[in-house]
């Protein structure tokens, strides 16, 4: 839908535009500050309105975080079936949002709203970060270390709330991390080791790395033994449960990926399930790999693991 679409160049303080599919805009606005513009929306996943709002929120300000930018700002985008739901729900839904930005200390200073045929909600959002700072989705290094921040399985607990079989404790869990936000990114901005940063959400996690390694020029090599799994997620997707992104994501990129002998195909469902509000993906250098995980854990991430390393080679994951 994009292949035509020309890149945004040239305008010399664009620091990031549309070039490498990165996560956010970056604009030069002085020697010290850029400004970090996003903007995210989408669908309920669930069918609490105020946990919508949260998650839709929390997974926008991430691709601040995903740059390596602190969120000063946010505007709203709501589209609601106005005479069809009770205007109570819209009221919840950007109430959750509102809680998500209070939490982070940001306001949503306006927005916009329109009629639609089902609810729609998301945030835009502004941030600031320092332009030598700016972390970068096509910046990684032969022999980076990789790091993931949360567990995978939102797509596959998501499909089975849809289909009535995703159970109290596991809602409990899908909630918890995709309201998780991904605060370590501003603080990874200030390690020079780090070496490029991306979020994992609807291409999963073999196509956010795919864009890495294709922007760095570089190949992966995934240890599917360390990738963690949301403890609720792993026997749902034995059960069968799956989005239908997921083969999507592997229709359009499969042949990119080597996967091990057998090819498990509950490993693949896990790797390409789409994540909303998913975790930092960082590449780092090795003697860094400590550190990187330490912001991650004082920070309340205890599923942060080292899962793969970066080598030199044509763009491809190769899962061990």
């Amino acid at each position: 839908m994009l292949s035509q679409t020309p890149a945004a160049r040239p305008f010399k303080d664009l620091l990031v535009g549309n070039e490498s599919a990165d996560d956010a805009a970056v604009y030069r606005i002085n020697d010290t500050q850029a400004i970090v513009a996003t903007t995210d929306f989408f669908m309920p996943i669930v069918d609490d309105p105020y946990d919508f709002g949260r998650i839709a929120a929390t997974n926008a300000i991430s691709d601040v975080y995903a740059m390596g930018g602190k969120p000063f700002m946010a505007l709203a985008l709501l589209g609601f079936p106005v005479g069809k739901l009770p205007m109570a729900a819209a009221q919840r839904i950007t109430a959750g949002g509102h809680d998500v930005c209070a939490q982070v200390g940001i306001p949503i200073a306006g927005g916009h709203s329109i009629d639609a045929q089902e609810a729609i909600y998301g945030l835009v959002v502004l941030g600031l970060v320092h332009p030598d700072r700016v972390k970068r989705n096509d910046r990684a290094q032969a022999g980076d270390v990789l790091i993931l921040g949360k567990g995978l399985g939102v797509g596959i607990m998501s499909a089975a709330l849809k289909k009535g079989q995703l159970g109290g404790e596991a809602y409990r869990q899908m909630i918890e991390s995709t309201t998780q936000l991904n605060t370590p990114g501003a603080q990874l901005a200030e390690m020079p080791e780090v070496h490029a940063l991306t979020d994992v959400t609807g291409f999963g996690l073999l196509g956010h790395l795919l864009e890495i390694c294709r922007g760095s020029k570089l190949a992966a090599q995934l240890d599917s033994a360390k990738v963690p799994v949301l403890a609720h997620a792993r026997p749902l997707v034995e059960q069968g449960f799956v989005t239908g992104a997921s083969e999507r994501n592997w229709q359009s990129y499969g042949q990119e990926v080597r996967m091990p002998a057998g090819d498990d195909l509950n490993l693949r469902k896990l790797f390409t399930d789409p994540q909303t509000s998913g975790g930092l993906l960082v590449a780092c250098a090795p003697q860094a790999a400590d550190a990187v995980l330490n912001r991650f854990r004082s920070a309340g991430f205890a599923d942060a693991a080292v899962i793969g390393r970066l080598e030199a080679g044509a763009a491809q994951v190769i899962v061990i």
